[in-house]
């Protein structure tokens, strides 16, 4: 058996997986995607993703797309290429669409939409040891993409925003990560990452939702913090109030939920992951039946699959 992807309504051998130099998501960058990730071998919230991935859709203008047929064939994929796993090992799966060929630079023809699946090891050994050690941030003086430039919703493959960033970041204080701030100065995002705030006197606390992507994960926390009896509200976020936090949470597809632990050098609360992560943490591996922190230790030591 063989690892498998998805091209344009097929299923084929991941080695034969490509898309022409030609395509405008090579050429412009012109990419709308989704990062999913498996649990027990399953896609994890597999709808919403599907949800997210319409309205980007939309936004730039790709008709047709049948999203159910695509739910089928990622879970046949992800389920093929899980069998090539470890039982207990999971894998990501990255879903993009573009629009096709680039006028200009194609040969003359019909300019249908390209649309590609593949799936890859969860690389657990990049964070597998902060959950325990935190991540730490820098504000980057990189901003966050204005809205008037394409809506925050639309979540798509131009992030040289975060590859300068986080660059800048790592000069600054070696394997940090950035904090991008949007252009009111407000908290924006980290890279590839929503940045959720907790104090004792008001619960979570995200960004204003029209300023940020939708975050998946982030419904998922916000399901199991009303579980405990913890609010999550939106309202713009400052340096100061990043600070003044009990403790700071970056949600993402992979890690799910990873502590941060200092900003510019600056420690977040005490320093370390707190208890309200930690209260979030095993309510997820209730959620999706595995110690995810037990399941990144031990696979992050596994070779190259």
């Amino acid at each position: 058996m063989s690892r498998l992807a998805y091209l344009n309504g097929q299923l084929v051998p991941e080695s034969t997986l490509s898309v022409p130099i030609y395509d405008a998501g090579f050429v412009q960058g012109v990419t709308v995607a989704e990062q999913m990730r498996t649990f027990g071998g399953k896609l994890f919230r597999l709808e919403e993703h599907l949800k997210r991935l319409q309205r980007s859709l939309d936004i730039i203008r790709i008709p047709n797309i049948d999203l159910a047929s695509l739910g089928v064939a990622a879970e046949e994929l992800a389920a093929n290429n899980h069998q090539l796993l470890d039982s207990d090992d999971d894998l990501g799966l990255s879903l993009f669409v573009t629009p096709g060929s680039y006028p200009t630079f194609a040969p003359p023809g019909a300019h249908e939409a390209t649309i590609g699946m593949h799936t890859y090891p969860i690389p657990f050994h990049l964070w597998s040891d902060k959950y325990e050690r935190g991540e730490r941030l820098v504000v980057s003086d990189v901003r966050q993409v204005p809205n008037s430039c394409w809506p925050l919703e639309l979540k798509c493959r131009s992030r040289m925003h975060y590859y300068l960033a986080d660059r800048e970041a790592r000069e600054r204080e070696p394997g940090a990560r950035a904090l991008l701030l949007d252009q009111e100065g407000f908290i924006a995002e980290a890279s590839t990452a929503s940045v959720i705030l907790f104090r004792e006197a008001e619960g979570f606390l995200s960004p204003p939702r029209e300023k940020i992507l939708p975050g998946v994960s982030v419904g998922v926390l916000e399901e199991l913090a009303r579980e405990k009896g913890i609010d999550l509200s939106h309202r713009d976020l400052t340096v100061e109030d990043v600070y003044a936090s009990d403790e700071v949470i970056l949600c993402s597809t992979s890690p799910c939920v990873l502590p941060v632990v200092s900003l510019d050098s600056r420690p977040i609360g005490a320093g370390t992951a707190g208890s309200v992560l930690q209260q979030i943490l095993a309510a997820w591996n209730r959620l999706v039946g595995l110690d995810i922190v037990e399941q990144s230790c031990k696979f992050s030591r596994r070779g190259d699959v």
